[in-house]
């Protein structure tokens, strides 16, 4: 079963500064939540990013990825 997802999607710019970030395949969650910020978003749709790149949030420390 697919989970719904009740945020907006991420737009290119989203997806650029999200594959950017994570040359390794991977960022931490304070870098997510900052990314989130700067770009004006809710951390869900940097997580959703995250998900859609395959990229792993690392560290999580607020359950928010």
């Amino acid at each position: 079963m697919r989970k719904e997802y009740r945020f907006e999607e991420p737009g290119p710019e989203v997806m650029a500064a999200v594959r950017a970030a994570a040359p390794e395949g991977s960022i931490s969650c304070t870098l997510a939540r900052k990314l989130a910020h700067d770009l004006g978003v809710p951390p869900q749709v940097i997580g959703r990013a995250a998900d859609l790149l395959k990229v792993k949030v690392k560290n999580c420390e607020l359950g928010c990825f």
